[in-house]
């Protein structure tokens, strides 16, 4: 069932998420697309997550953004970067521990190769207690040696936050805290409970499929209709509902992109879902040799780190 409506405010809305977004596409959504669209949410009782440009919006568009309930998602670089509720890093350089604000979600798109030679900046954005996720954007392109490296990257990177945990400071990351507390598959929800809406009007499964220029899923004219809609849902997704790694975000993107299935991932990512699995249950132990911590949290090891492995068992 659809809970939010993301709105990209112009063809050069940031990306959050794995995909690229074309240079040179400024289309700013009109006024009246913009309301139309405020509009359907509320009708169908939506939750907004408006994502922006790098530049600034003219007066009668914050008007209309100001009129619902919703969040912000922006790039650093947006002049209006102060209001934002999630803020997108493209660079390491923008991370700079003591202007990190805890009433902010950051995301940082990044390749591993950089990711890898800033693990003290990934651990001291950590221990400031603010919420920080990791988006890689070449997991395409992952071969075994990056997916050990990242193995080993993660490992050392538990290790260190056990010092924060001792400092009375919870660190938060989608690569080693969120498997911690969740109890079922947390993933993006894209096709099934959330939707795109583009600055053409049309509706799109997510930002990625509307970037890559893919086909749109309705308008606002027509109201939605996806194409073998089912295949967006876990239980749909013969891999995926058997597994363990909660903390996955199953990006349907990445899916397609990879197997050409919407509801089937890559190699590439069930392996590094699992590395992250396994490292946030040496979290969970290493930590829990200094007091008690989530005694209700059961990580169990597991003997394979591709779930397709054990489905052939």
């Amino acid at each position: 069932m659809l809970q939010y409506l993301i709105i990209l405010l112009d063809g050069q809305s940031t990306s959050f998420c794995h995909h690229d977004v074309p240079a040179g596409d400024n289309k700013l959504i009109k006024p009246d697309m913009l309301r139309r669209a405020i509009r359907f949410a509320m009708i169908e009782n939506l939750t907004i997550q408006f994502v922006y440009p790098a530049t600034d919006l003219p007066e009668e568009h914050k008007h209309l953004i100001e009129s619902i309930d919703h969040s912000k998602i922006m790039p650093a670089t947006s002049p209006l970067a102060a209001e934002a509720d999630v803020i997108v890093l493209n660079k390491w350089e923008q991370v700079v521990a003591d202007w990190l604000n805890k009433e902010v979600a950051y995301v940082m798109r990044t390749p591993l190769s950089a990711l890898l030679e800033h693990e003290e900046t990934l651990v001291k954005a950590l221990a400031t207690g603010v919420r920080f996720n990791v988006v890689l954007t070449d997991v395409e392109t992952m071969r075994d040696a990056g997916l050990e490296r990242y193995k080993a990257f993660l490992e050392v990177v538990a290790d260190r936050m056990v010092d924060a945990y001792k400092r009375g400071v919870s660190p938060q990351t989608n690569l080693l805290t969120d498997r911690l507390v969740l109890t079922e598959m947390n993933n993006c929800g894209s096709g099934d409970a959330s939707l795109t809406l583009a600055p053409d009007g049309k509706f799109y499964v997510c930002p990625a499929f509307y970037n890559d220029g893919s086909e749109a899923v309705g308008d606002l004219d027509k109201g939605v209709s996806i194409p073998n809609a089912q295949l967006y849902k876990l239980k749909c997704a013969p891999i995926c509902r058997e597994c363990e790694a909660w903390q996955c975000k199953r990006c349907v993107w990445l899916n397609r992109h990879l197997t050409l299935e919407v509801n089937t991932p890559g190699r590439q990512q069930c392996v590094m879902a699992h590395h992250e699995r396994n490292a946030s249950r040496q979290l969970l132990m290493a930590v829990r040799q200094h007091g008690s911590f989530l005694p209700e949290t059961d990580i169990p090891e597991i003997d394979y780190i591709d779930p397709f492995d054990n489905i052939k068992k």
